[in-house]
């Protein structure tokens, strides 16, 4: 901002003086400074004057010139991707991610920055947050993309009909909760969602978008990259498919669901590359044998994941590099409060009856750490260490009897067979909960199966991916109402807490409010989640330009073939 007005966000200089002092580290100095409107140039020269001359910024992994041409096959799910701001999964993204551009892009290094955009500007309560976009942006169909698409796709994922998960990041925000003025059979009110204001959404001009809030978010560029934010050409009406315009690298010649994917370089695109002609996605379906095959004959070149059943066959194979990161991926075996499970003292029993130490050894090869049950993990800037919570096998039971059920309660969790580890992490649990007179039978259901029922199942395990903040992932998985709220959970405490710590600059402060909320999802929250992922997979070593992300994203334009 001070480049393109002399106008430096206030918080700026207390920023730059906890990083000379070591109270935020580096990650998190480029995170916010970048957030409040640096550009990285100047974050980083900010950085190296403070570190000395031994700094070197984090460079993208590829040759200076690389080649050009060829094709990269990639295994990975190919799901139904015709409605991609509903998205559920990572690996749908991953397809319509070639295609489509987001206004803002979060690396590997978990710093966002625009892309689409050209650059954003934050007020200094955080409530108001000015979006400009590049005037050299052109949709594959040959029109400038302009405010008018960009205020399309924001409005058609914040309108509740469309089912958008990224509604939950924008609650309190840009929208609010508001009775309908009917009621449900059982006699309560119908609420919707609804916006705050009518200008929430403001045009100024046609590259300038005005987010006018209700109150203060600080996570609205990590927010517009959530996995199905895309950018989508508004006349398709929110549809994708083969002949949809996008402003990416790449153009869809081929979408069969189950199968395949096809994905040309198209010219004009704005940005760095593709490098690749083509970029091929194959669906090896469940059976993570088909997978390692494919990988060992070289028929793929690259994994979206790789699974624990698979790790030590693929790290063999001489032709394979393995690629590894820290990330807050997770399974959450989380419960609908219903009976036994309305009542908390239920739910923190399943929680008190697991050894987050041994899952992690038992489902996960010890690749990550131990889960803690309020969602909110190590690798989080504002996660806040309030303790391990351990095994305890008595004290469970007599939650359960204090509960209403001293000789334990029988359930079923559903869950599905790929990747192996969930199943593995769902069959150690109930061997845990048995101890404590919690007898659960495991329901394993075809991947298609769960994906089109993980929202109503009432005792599910679900997979959740990485997140830059743990304030999005609280945001979009147990706020009151929002779409991805698999659990059902309403807590009006949790719901006020949330939207003040998604408004607190200040990493430190933002830490000490989130320890009141990761207590209350210890002792109330609907949640059991076992361990943190340490995400791997392999691609061959004749693949450049591949990193691996946190969230798994897979951007195609970096990919190049470094041998012929």
């Amino acid at each position: 901002m001070a480049d393109r007005e002399n106008r430096i966000h206030p918080f700026i200089p207390k920023l730059v003086d906890q990083y000379e002092q070591r109270k935020v580290d580096r990650r998190e100095f480029l995170r916010t400074s970048t957030l409040l409107g640096l550009s990285a140039a100047t974050a980083y020269g900010i950085v190296g004057r403070i570190d000395g001359p031994g700094f070197v910024p984090q460079a993208r992994a590829q040759d200076a010139t690389p080649r050009k041409g060829g094709i990269v096959r990639v295994s990975i799910r190919i799901p139904d991707l015709s409605t991609p701001h509903i998205f559920s999964w990572v690996y749908d993204s991953n397809s319509v991610r070639q295609c489509n551009d987001y206004l803002t892009r979060t690396g590997v290094d978990n710093i966002t920055v625009p892309w689409l955009l050209e650059n954003w500007e934050a007020s200094d309560d955080l409530k108001t947050w000015t979006l400009r976009l590049r005037k050299d942006v052109k949709w594959s169909n040959g029109e400038q993309f302009v405010a008018d698409h960009a205020i399309w796709n924001l409005k058609h994922m914040l309108d509740p009909a469309t089912g958008s998960s990224v509604l939950g990041l924008f609650s309190g925000f840009l929208v609010e909760e508001k009775d309908t003025g009917q009621k449900d059979a059982d006699g309560n009110p119908v609420m919707t969602t609804d916006y705050w204001d009518a200008n929430a959404i403001e045009k100024k001009d046609d590259f300038t978008i005005v987010l006018n809030g209700k109150g203060p978010q600080m996570g609205v560029p990590e927010n517009l990259f959530h996995y199905p934010a895309f950018m989508l050409w508004p006349e398709d009406n929110g549809k994708w498919g083969v002949g949809s315009p996008g402003t990416g690298p790449f153009e869809p010649t081929v979408i069969e669901t189950g199968k395949r994917a096809v994905f040309k370089a198209r010219e004009g695109y704005w940005g760095e590359g593709p490098y690749l002609d083509e970029l091929h996605f194959v669906d090896h379906g469940d059976d993570a044998s088909a997978q390692v095959a494919a990988m060992a004959s070289r028929q793929a070149d690259g994994m979206y994941e790789a699974s624990v059943t698979q790790y030590e066959v693929l790290k063999q194979m001489p032709h394979l590099e393995l690629y590894q990161v820290t990330s807050a991926q997770t399974g959450v075996a989380r419960v609908h409060p219903i009976k036994p499970f309305d009542d908390a003292r239920v739910r923190k029993a399943l929680r008190l009856a697991i050894d987050t130490p041994k899952l992690l050894q038992l489902a996960h090869l010890n690749i990550g750490a131990p889960g803690e049950h309020h969602h909110v993990a190590p690798v989080h800037p504002e996660y806040a260490d309030i303790g391990l919570m351990q095994q305890d096998i008595d004290g469970a039971k007599k939650l359960l009897a204090d509960a209403g059920y001293p000789d334990g309660i029988e359930a079923e969790i559903s869950c599905k067979q790929d990747p192996a580890w969930e199943l593995i992490a769902v069959q150690a649990m109930t061997e845990m909960w048995k101890q404590a007179g919690i007898n659960v039978k495991i329901n394993v259901m075809p991947s298609s199966a769960y994906w089109d029922n993980w929202t109503k199942v009432p005792f599910g395990f679900t997979a959740w991916t990485h997140r830059p903040l743990g304030v999005m992932v609280l945001g979009l998985a147990y706020r009151t109402g929002v779409p991805w709220n698999e659990s059902h959970w309403s807590n009006r405490k949790f719901d006020e807490l949330l939207s003040v710590a998604e408004g607190i600059l200040d990493v430190e402060e933002r830490r000490q409010a989130m320890v009141p909320i990761e207590e209350l999802m210890n002792e109330e929250g609907p949640a059991v989640i076992p361990l943190w992922r340490g995400m791997f997979t392999f691609w061959d070593k004749k693949v450049g330009g591949f990193q691996q992300h946190p969230t798994s994203y897979i951007f195609g334009e970096q990919l190049y073939l470094n041998e012929a």
